[in-house]
């Protein structure tokens, strides 16, 4: 008879890590995280596991053990914590340090307050050992909690700490079983983790847009970002009080015309008014949907686009919102009232005035476009070729329904979209699927339309199905 493996509940996990000899180390936690360190002592046998467990809840006495911030939810408190904490566990107890494989779990979080009027977030982290007298790895992740209740999000944080915890020391091997042990017994609707990052030698193997394309996947939040470095950022901590420039696609592969849309889109951005353009972040999309094919998301495929962009020089999102008005409304209060600008090409615009895309919403179109075209954002749209008479079609000649085209007067009228007017007429004819076409067949043409940089990555790398020619002797 076929067995099944039973998951275990958060005190049994707290209970495993506790029996274990080697495992030793400390908790320090300020704002709403003591449930973690108490999830261990009410497991048991927490005496030869736990060093101390202390909590900085007065910032005075935070300043004083960490150094005086302005800001205390924030993840450069964190690491000063996971610095301090397991630098001092080894000093204080080095004998045991030969012996122990040590570990300093911390966190700094908000939970929601006696009004309600906040969003519960906060900063975890653990810094930890595989075997003893060995370099730590840290694992850092940003969380949402949207519990609606004080008690409910301190109980789903402990829960969130004790899997970090086992699923560091259980779970490192692969990383699905990670994610898995990581959110177990804490579905989305409590606990939303947008940003996460595993560092050390016992991760070197991993890569961290892949953790970020699988929290998206897997619905554990639906945007995340990472830079040119591969580092994952947590969007609302980069693009705080940025204005943001938004261009959504597939860029498979990225080409000239992608680049003369985004640059000559930025150009139009930065000339309205309140816009500085040192304060610009400029965000490549990509969804979920434009990653997928055959109904699956090829991690190579994926990385292929992300290491181009990023070769680029471009901030890269992974995003769920399929929907334009879900994107800005996702973006807005992180822009804190600054513009948001979205470039998109001719023939997307025609897809946002298709009434069809919103049969979803009670109010229909209206009400993503109240949705959507809120008083900080612009579209900036980008023209196209007509494949039927090879002229150019872009936002004067556009061909959209007669009872449509009052709103799009009324949307332009007020200033809340506007053409592109420079660009580049001979890149038009530029299509990504026919330069993935020429690559795959071993053409050489595909060359002329991408920048330099991308066609030396692409060779150089081997990616998109290109194979360099062998040469005969």
């Amino acid at each position: 008879m076929a067995t099944t493996s039973r998951h275990l509940t958060t005190e049994e996990k707290a209970l495993k890590i506790n029996l274990q000899p080697d495992i030793y180390g400390c908790f320090a936690e300020i704002g709403a995280g003591q449930e973690v360190a108490a999830n261990f002592f009410k497991a048991g046998g927490s005496s030869g596991t736990i060093a101390f467990s202390h909590s900085a809840y007065d910032m005075k006495v935070s300043d004083s053990m960490y150094g005086e911030t302005k800001r205390y939810v924030c993840e450069e408190r964190l690491q000063i914590m996971l610095d301090t904490e397991f630098s001092n566990l080894k000093k204080t107890l080095p004998n045991k340090y030969k012996e122990s494989k040590f570990f300093a779990f911390c966190n700094t979080v908000e939970s929601l307050n006696y009004h309600k009027t906040n969003q519960g977030k906060g900063w975890i982290g653990i810094r930890f050992q595989l075997e003893p007298e060995t370099e730590p790895n840290t694992v850092v992740l940003h969380v949402k909690m949207h519990d609606n209740s004080h008690k409910g999000q301190q109980e789903a944080l402990g829960i969130l700490g004790v899997n970090l915890i086992h699923s560091c020391y259980h779970k490192n091997n692969d990383i699905d079983e990670f994610l898995d042990g990581l959110t177990r017994r804490i579905p989305r609707d409590r606990i939303e983790i947008d940003m996460l990052s595993l560092t050390g030698p016992d991760f070197s193997n991993i890569d961290n847009r892949v953790i970020a394309l699988n929290l998206v996947k897997r619905g554990i939040t639906d945007a995340t970002m990472f830079d040119l470095s591969q580092n994952v950022l947590q969007p609302t901590n980069a693009l705080y009080k940025k204005n943001i420039l938004l261009t959504r696609g597939r860029f498979r592969p990225v080409t000239k015309v992608h680049i003369d849309m985004i640059e000559n889109g930025r150009k139009a951005f930065s000339k309205e008014k309140d816009v500085n353009e040192d304060n610009v972040a400029v965000i490549f999309e990509l969804t979920l949907k434009d990653l997928t094919a055959d109904g699956k998301i090829s991690v190579q495929d994926f990385l292929d686009r992300a290491d181009l962009l990023s070769s680029l020089g471009y901030t890269v999102m992974v995003s769920n919102y399929l929907k334009h008005y879900k994107m800005v409304e996702y973006l807005a209060p992180i822009s804190r009232g600054n513009l948001i600008g979205v470039i998109l090409g001719v023939y997307n615009l025609n897809t946002i005035f298709d009434e069809r895309y919103y049969e979803n919403l009670p109010g229909g179109l209206l009400e993503a476009f109240g949705r959507g075209f809120g008083p900080n954002m612009k579209l900036y749209v980008y023209p196209a070729l007509n494949v039927e008479d090879g002229e150019i079609y872009h936002l004067d000649n556009i061909e959209i329904a007669d009872n449509l085209k009052g709103l799009l007067s009324y949307m332009r009228e007020n200033d809340k979209m506007k053409p592109i007017l420079e660009f580049d007429p001979k890149l038009l004819h530029i299509m990504s699927d026919d330069v993935l076409s020429k690559i795959r067949a071993g053409a050489s043409s595909w060359e002329e339309d991408v920048p330099k940089s991308v066609a030396k990555a692409i060779k150089a790398f081997e990616l998109f199905g290109y194979h360099k020619k062998e040469v005969k002797v």
